[in-house]
């Protein structure tokens, strides 16, 4: 094959066109578009100046507007310019929000701010500071000057804005509140001078809601602080609220006769009064009065079930001297009440041997109580005073009855009737009784209250304070500071499953105290031999608990005795026994014994043990002249140790073996004949086995001494018990001497002192293991 044969290469001419110019042609693309969104989205750089810089930072500073952040702070430099210096923040602001950045645009700082008004800018602890704008009309502009403090509230903002004239600021502030029927309503928005600098000018704010209960004859008043009005006749306080204590605050109302006043023009101002008597927005009430002594006009209050329902305005003395008519200032909330059938009647204090009644009056001054008629009944502005106060509404809901007493004591109509401490219901009137030995008092109890009372109730009179008291304490009991002041009656019901009275008008005895109503249990008498520190209200115990309690003290016909006349408490039928004891506890006092120390405080008392079988019921008894035996007996062996004298033994000193106590003295007695005493012991049940037929007995009370030129001084005594209160030892020989164990009752010999070779017996005798 030649080369001719070969086929020929096509050829084709390279383009000019490469795929790698692809990349930089998207990368110019990109930076394009990012060149002309960063200049889209770029902000506006505004100036604000502002006369210090403090709490302001550089990209971390916010500009806020409706609680949206509309641009930061991005620059701060300081202004040299002028001589009022300060310090330059450019602004870095949202585009969207040029349209607002107009001459009379405002700017201000906005950091936590801590007033007797409140706290503002609260928000600002967590988020920090922020510059707040308000954007306003006028030319285009870039530069402004930072405000102060925020704005007011602008007067376009949807409510009523009023202007108050006072003659001085008192202690109204920005934002004190403005509060109607103490429900906060609007807030002080500004205040200044006004142009002929003698008055200041108050704006305040009214909330949409409320704008209609401004009216034109609205009146406002300064309710800030507490206002005081002291004098004898007592000390007034008037405060709207807490907040206006602290922060200062205003109250409007308009008054009755008003209450058809068109709405109110914002352009004209109002007077702000200095106190709610001046504004005079109360009720305007006349009431005739035939007793008018202690009155003060301006200052006499109007009580209802011890509220403040209003104040004497004026007192007017007719020309003969006999009667006044008086001007009553109610409050608006009363109004309902002015109707038929209301009472008004003068309270004042009345001193007697007899007691004390009105004494809230003698410590507040005279005023003029008030009952208000049933409401819905027709509207009534004129009113004749009672001489009294109104007798018992028998129509009124609630339970009616009648509690009869010796005395009236303090107690006064409107005295409160008291159950545990919490009153439900007054006493309404009292009066004497047909035959003029007792007294009446008319009672009502509150109706959801009635069911408390019925036939087991017992009432007694609360009134004043009762003291008692000794060595250990004084104990003061007084119901409650009402009735301390006011008088009154407090109840208990013992049983409330008790049928009620059956009667329309039930009657119920008034008792003296609590006790005298409450007492029960079971009278006795104890015959004690002195009645050396036992009184009336001294305890009758068992256990360490009160059973019961002497009456009354008395002495015997023959004077040879004192009666306790005593009431039973508790477990009066086991007490109330022929097999019950009764002794008197006191103090005992002793070098090695000491007990009941309690009534070198509290006095003396009387115990009982009460029958433990079932004697016959008995009621006078006699008490033990010292704390009787235990009536159960004791365990062990009971010896007698017969001796010529009795010593200083008494019952309860040890008997030892080998200085150890096993057992006690239990009692003594002389002998059959009077020449011998016979002393009684009881050795312990595991130590019995010690005591044999050829054991001997001596008396350990006291000391031996000894003494010998050759052997010296010896000084000899079982321990420092027996030295003080006396004691028996004895000792057991070894061997046939020992001789056979001891038998119940039997008797020994007692030595005035040991044989030494007693001392040195020491017989080994097995004991029985001590239980435990």
């Amino acid at each position: 094959m030649t080369m001719s044969d070969l086929p020929e290469a096509r050829t084709r001419p390279a383009s000019t066109w490469s795929a790698i110019w692809v990349l930089p042609l998207i990368a110019l693309l990109i930076g394009a578009w990012l060149a002309w969104n960063a200049y889209s989205q770029a902000g506006i750089e505004v100036q604000v100046r502002f006369t210090s810089g403090e709490g302001i930072q550089v990209n971390k500073t916010e500009v806020i507007y409706k609680g949206m952040p509309v641009g930061k702070v991005v620059e701060l430099t300081l202004d040299d310019e002028g001589s009022n210096k300060g310090v330059i923040a450019t602004l870095e602001m949202n585009k969207k929000v040029e349209s607002y950045l107009r001459s009379n645009t405002r700017f201000w700082l906005v950091r936590p701010r801590v007033t007797l008004a409140g706290i503002t800018g609260l928000e600002t602890l967590v988020s920090g500071n922020y510059i707040a704008v308000s954007p306003g009309d006028g030319e285009p502009s870039k530069k402004f000057t930072a405000l102060s403090e925020e704005p007011p509230l602008p007067d376009t903002t949807p409510g009523l804005h009023v202007t108050l004239k006072a003659e001085r600021l008192g202690s109204l502030n920005r934002d004190s509140p403005v509060f109607y029927k103490q429900i906060q309503v609007g807030r002080v928005k500004s205040y200044r001078l006004a142009e002929d600098l003698s008055t200041v000018e108050i704006k305040i704010f009214i909330e949409p809601a409320y704008a209609h209960l401004v009216r034109k004859h609205t009146r406002f008043w300064s309710a800030s602080g507490i206002t005081v009005d002291a004098g004898l006749g007592g000390v007034k306080f008037r405060t709207e609220s807490l907040a206006s204590i602290v922060a200062g605050g205003i109250a409007f109302a308009t008054p009755e006769n008003r209450q058809d006043s068109p709405p109110t023009d914002p352009r004209l101002p109002f007077r702000l009064y200095d106190s709610f008597d001046a504004a005079q927005t109360g009720i305007k009430v006349m009431l005739e009065l035939s007793d008018f002594e202690g009155l003060q006009a301006g200052r006499t209050p109007v009580v209802y079930k011890g509220i403040q329902v209003g104040i004497l305005k004026t007192l007017k003395i007719e020309s003969g001297l006999s009667s006044a008519t008086a001007e009553l200032t109610m409050d608006p909330l009363a109004e309902d009440f002015l109707v038929e059938g209301s009472d008004f009647w003068v309270v004042k204090p009345s001193i007697s041997l007899g007691g004390v009644t009105g004494l809230e009056a003698l410590v507040k001054g005279n005023y003029i109580g008030m009952r208000p008629g049933e409401k819905g009944a027709a509207l009534k502005r004129e009113f004749v005073a009672r001489p009294k106060a109104p007798p018992l509404d028998l129509g009124a809901p609630g339970l009616h009855l009648v509690l009869t007493s010796d005395t009236l004591g303090s107690l006064d109509i409107g005295s409160p009737i008291l159950y545990r401490q919490i009153k439900v219901g007054s006493v309404q009137s009292y009066q004497l009784s047909r035959n003029r030995r007792r007294v009446l008092l008319g009672v009502h109890i509150e109706p959801e209250y009635s069911s408390l009372v019925n036939g087991s109730t017992r009432f007694w009179n609360a009134s004043g304070i009762t003291l008692t008291g000794g060595l250990s304490g004084i104990e003061v009991k007084s119901e409650s500071l009402q009735s301390l002041l006011a008088g009154g009656v407090a109840f208990e019901t013992p049983d409330p499953e008790a049928s009620a009275s059956t009667r329309r008008i039930p009657r119920y005895a008034l008792h003296a105290d609590r006790e005298s109503a409450l007492q029960a249990g079971m009278e006795l008498q104890i015959r004690v031999d002195s009645g050396d520190g036992l009184k009336a209200g001294t305890p009758i115990r068992y256990k360490g608990l009160d059973v019961g309690k002497v009456e009354r003290v008395e002495l015997s016909e023959d004077l040879q005795s004192v009666l306790l006349k005593a009431r039973i408490t508790q477990a009066g039928e086991r007490i109330a026994r022929a097999g019950s004891l009764f002794w008197v506890v006191r103090p005992e006092l002793g070098l090695m014994r000491t007990a009941n120390l309690d009534t070198l405080v509290s006095g003396p008392y009387i115990e009982v043990r009460p029958d433990p079988g079932n004697s016959p019921r008995q009621t006078h008894f006699v008490a033990a002249p010292q704390t009787p035996a235990a009536s159960i007996k004791e365990a062990g062996l009971n010896l007698v140790l017969s001796t010529p004298r009795r010593g200083s033994l008494k019952a309860g000193v040890p008997v030892t073996y080998r200085e150890v106590t096993v057992g006690k003295v239990t009692g003594f007695e002389l002998g059959p004949n009077a020449d011998r005493v016979l002393i009684g012991i009881l050795i312990e049940p595991r130590y019995a086995p010690l005591v044999r037929s050829g054991s001997r007995f001596w008396n350990t009370s006291g000391f031996g001494f000894d003494f010998g030129l050759l052997k010296g001084a010896q000084l000899r005594t079982e321990s420092l018990e027996t030295l003080l209160e006396g004691g028996i030892a004895f000792a057991t020989p070894e061997g046939e001497q020992m001789g056979r164990l001891a038998t119940p009752g039997q008797t020994f010999p007692l030595f005035d002192e040991a044989n030494s070779e007693w001392l040195q017996w020491a017989p080994k005798i097995a004991l029985e293991r001590e239980r435990k």
